[in-house]
């Protein structure tokens, strides 16, 4: 797949390949747990961030300060009322009979025995469980996208990179989807204070709601989501059931809104038909100063939620196209649950982010997660089957032709006037944002081997105390024994 686009040299690398890459990651999301049988699993974000470690990503990257968001910055677009119910909300606490109505008033639950899920209401509670360290969880993954976004306010990098965030169904009031804050909506506040016109493009396989809603009225925020409208499996409309060609935006916002629905199975090259002519056409019209990018990685081939058969290539494809405009572009994460190919697919899209997708390997690494990685063969880039069939050419092309037609809708890009006008850089510290752990002056290779004891899981100490060779020689060998009757493995021998 052609991966240059339109790419230009930028004003702060002249071979119009590399970017001023700034990369958020914080550890402690990788403990929260959803519950046993959730779909929703936050260490795929640990995972995808030791591939990139291990790929030596990290030395290209500006690693961005761990700072959980503040309760006043999420009330900037939450309810006082729902921040309050996140702070204050624990399993413990959720038995209390008013919390409990006040939690379940906003989408907010624990499974009930009594209760059936399927078909009702409570599917949507339980879809947003009161898990042990909710509100922490909350902070962290905000506060991430915020930062990712004032790097990019700064002018201090060019692509900014929160995989943890892309929470794009969380309401002003209520918790939707797996999301309880929406971050997006969060950092795109933060962009408007100094780009004019901001740019959301979504390419989870669920719509993105809870961005549009609240942007459909504005004029200096176009949302684009490329998104599966059809029915589920199991014969219900696929999950949030939103978002047909016909919404397009309200009052001032009218035309600013463009809903792409597509069928289940897209494919690459079905997918690419659509979205590089429509974001060509986008980026023309509307102009935008700023992109956000939310990256869900539900749409990728075998997701146990998501009914597209995208390859991680064609997945980064996206990420790569709009990279080549040369716009400030933030990247954030979202959906995806078979968390193997979400780690793969973030860890590639870090290297587009680069410049560095044709010159990482397709073996997977020993880094200490190499096992989840088994059913694609230790690959970084999974198969995906081919499908035999009719590409339903007619279509894709009314698709097209109904994205087009809204866009030629669209009038000229706004600006902005009088006290409207974005705020300047002058009261940024610019310090403030970024790791001043990390040496800059350190040369390339020194750098590669640097690691933050704060990163530190389990399984990469394991692997980094005993090394690649040893750990596996070990247990080569202690198999081997095993098998040859040279090792009891009884109780008693053990005394």
């Amino acid at each position: 797949m052609d991966t240059e686009g339109h790419s230009l040299p930028s004003a702060s690398c002249g071979d119009g390949r590399k970017r001023r890459v700034c990369y958020y990651y914080d550890p402690g999301i990788a403990n929260v747990d959803y519950g046993a049988d959730h779909n929703m699993v936050p260490r795929r974000v640990a995972m995808a961030h030791a591939l990139v470690e291990k790929y030596g990503l990290l030395a290209d990257m500006e690693r961005l300060r761990v700072r959980p968001a503040t309760e006043a910055e999420l009330r900037a677009f939450h309810d006082d009322a729902y921040v309050r119910l996140l702070r204050d909300i624990t399993p413990d606490a959720y038995h209390d009979g008013d919390l409990r109505d006040r939690a379940r008033a906003c989408r907010v639950g624990v499974p009930d025995p009594n209760e059936p899920e399927a078909g009702g209401a409570g599917a949507y509670i339980y879809d947003n469980p009161v898990i042990d360290g909710l509100w922490d969880y909350c902070l962290r993954y905000a506060g991430g996208s915020l930062a990712a976004a004032r790097a990019l306010v700064d002018g201090s990098s060019d692509i900014a990179i929160n995989w943890s965030g892309g929470m794009h169904h969380a309401c002003r009031g209520k918790a939707s989807g797996f999301c309880y804050v929406n971050d997006i909506v969060l950092a795109i506040q933060e962009l408007l204070k100094h780009f004019e016109r901001v740019l959301y493009v979504d390419i989870d396989v669920h719509h993105g709601d809870g961005v549009e809603a609240h942007f459909k009225r504005e004029s200096r925020v176009m949302t684009v989501s490329f998104h599966l409208y059809d029915i589920d499996r199991r014969g219900d409309k696929f999950f949030p059931g939103t978002g047909k060609a016909e919404d397009v935006g309200e009052g001032d916002g009218k035309y600013y809104t463009l809903n792409v629905p597509m069928k289940a199975g897209m494919d690459d090259e079905r997918y690419q038909q659509l979205f590089r002519p429509i974001m060509d056409e986008v980026m023309e019209k509307f102009a935008p100063d700023a992109v956000v990018l939310q990256c869900g990685a539900d749409s990728l081939y075998g997701d146990r939620l998501g009914e597209f058969r995208l390859s991680v290539k064609g997945h980064a494809g996206c990420v790569s196209y709009l990279r080549s405009f040369n716009v400030p572009l933030l990247l954030l994460g979202g959906g995806g649950y078979t968390v193997n190919h979400v780690a793969s697919c973030w860890c590639y899209e870090t290297a587009v982010a680069v410049g560095k997708e044709k010159e990482i390997s397709d073996e997977i690494p020993f880094h200490g997660y190499e096992h989840y990685y088994k059913d694609q063969g230790y690959k970084l880039h999974f198969t995906v089957p081919k499908k035999n069939g009719n590409k339903k050419d007619d279509l894709i092309d009314k698709i097209k032709q109904d994205a087009l037609m809204n866009l030629a809708m669209l009038k000229p890009p706004p600006t902005t006037v009088g006290e409207h006008r974005p705020s300047k850089r002058h009261a940024i510290n610019v310090k403030a944002h970024y790791d001043q752990n990390q040496d800059k002056n350190q040369d390339k290779k020194a750098k590669k081997y640097r690691y933050h004891r704060e990163d530190d899981d389990p399984m990469e100490r394991l692997h980094r105390l005993c090394g690649e060779a040893d750990r596996y020689n070990f247990f080569t060998e202690l198999g081997k024994r095993k098998m040859s009757g040279l090792v009891n493995t009884t109780p008693s021998d053990s005394k």
